[in-house]
């Protein structure tokens, strides 16, 4: 390999998808491999690559049609050193610039703290394209797939803990609708009861033993949504390879019919998917992450293309 396509950054699909260009690309794929605040299993700093190096076994149709025909472009992997706040910095601006390009940005984790920044960005952009908005109505809500609350306001002392990643995207005024969740701490509990307008939820034990597939938002839910995928959310049967693992969690096709049901009434902007901790020889959970986001991909597009919110 010659020194110039080794400087190239890990192109999402591989060789299926041989000349991207950022330009005219509807999904920019924006690698962030932080670890700073994991709380047990460690390892979510390799999930970036690992995503990357799966989705090169993907078929690109995805049982509908083919997400890569709108265009997946790949940035080189988030400079992660430095302190906390420089690191997100960087990741926001990362995120603002996808996003003025008219793509949708679509973040590999790292830790769940990366959504924080993402958010940040979007929550920008959206402002920006609706200057109309009234003062007191949400610009942005966020869309949670999620084992855990991640309402603390700081976890071991770190206010930016991927434990208390849904608190900080509160405090920005945006409101929270999460799902999947079976493991809340007292934190948890507390802003969910003292913020019932702002922070809704759909707990695993409602919609995995009925298997529902339908995500039912408050009525004044902002039109444009981030969804955040931890992939803890998901049972360890289809993802196990993640710090913190809990059981009872959603299925495969569940989830996907859960992100259909959103993408049908509103307009996911951005999107993310954190927390895979690759485990050396097992592929499957790697791969399984490569194809939610691939999978998420096809919804949204499909959802732009049929005239629907997205």
């Amino acid at each position: 390999m010659n020194r110039a396509a080794a400087d190239q950054p890990l192109q999402f699909l591989g060789s299926e998808n041989p000349a991207p260009a950022p330009e005219g690309s509807l999904f920019h794929v924006v690698p962030a491999p932080f670890e700073r605040s994991v709380s047990y299993g460690s390892g979510a700093a390799a999930g970036p690559e690992a995503i990357l190096q799966a989705s090169r076994q993907l078929e690109v149709f995805d049982g509908v049609d083919v997400p890569l025909s709108h265009g997946i472009y790949t940035w080189a992997p988030l400079e992660t050193g430095g302190d906390t706040a420089a690191v997100f910095d960087r990741l926001r601006r990362a995120c603002a610039r996808c996003l003025k390009a008219g793509a949708v940005p679509a973040v590999l984790g790292g830790e769940h703290s990366v959504s924080y920044p993402a958010v940040q960005a979007a929550l920008a952009a959206v402002r920006a394209s609706q200057t109309a908005l009234p003062r007191d109505t949400s610009a942005l809500g966020v869309v949670q797939f999620d084992a855990h609350g991640d309402l603390r306001d700081r976890y071991h002392g770190n206010r930016f803990s991927h434990a208390a990643v849904m608190r900080r995207c509160h405090e920005l005024g945006v409101p929270i609708h999460a799902v999947g969740v079976r493991a809340l701490s007292p934190d948890d509990r507390e802003m969910r009861h003292n913020h019932p307008a702002t922070i809704s939820f759909q707990d695993a034990i409602e919609v995995v033993p009925d298997g529902i597939c339908q995500i039912v938002l408050p009525p004044r839910f902002p039109d444009a949504v981030y969804l955040t995928i931890d992939v803890d959310g998901l049972d360890p049967s289809v993802i196990s390879a993640t710090g913190t693992p809990e059981p009872g969690g959603l299925g495969w096709y569940q989830t996907l019919a859960l992100i259909e049901s959103l993408a049908r009434v509103r307009r996911i902007v951005a999107f993310d998917v954190v927390e895979l901790a690759p485990l050396t020889g097992r592929h499957a959970d790697d791969f399984s992450a490569a194809r939610l986001v691939y999978q998420i991909m096809g919804i949204i597009a499909r959802a732009r293309k049929g005239g629907g919110p997205s």
